[in-house]
């Protein structure tokens, strides 16, 4: 079971790096890269810290999902959740777009 979800994880960031600036889907892709576990958990668990402390000025509760982003390219428990949840976000992203459009129409 971990492979599709491995798949379906895959998909969904490359689905958000096409979305995003290039200069932003570089750096998501580089974090990505295998090569880059050793600043990739860092920096996950830094920003799960930072989204708990959004209280906080500068720091923000956009960090936490950003966080656990980047954790469940490395823990398995993570990449389930994590899809899912994007897939959801997603799904209500275009939904919110569609209801804004009609409505300025």
């Amino acid at each position: 079971m971990t492979q599709i979800d491995d798949r379906r994880l895959d998909r969904r960031f490359e689905r958000l790096e096409r979305q995003l600036p290039a200069t932003a889907a570089r750096v998501l892709r580089w974090l990505r890269d295998p090569r880059s576990t050793w600043v990739r958990i860092p920096v996950g668990v830094l920003l799960v810290i930072g989204g708990l402390f959004s209280f906080l000025p500068i720091l923000g509760i956009w960090m936490l999902p950003l966080g656990l982003l980047l954790l469940a390219q490395d823990i398995p428990v993570l990449k389930r959740p994590t899809s899912s949840a994007m897939i959801r976000l997603e799904r209500r992203w275009v939904e919110w777009r569609r209801r804004r459009a009609a409505r300025s129409r």
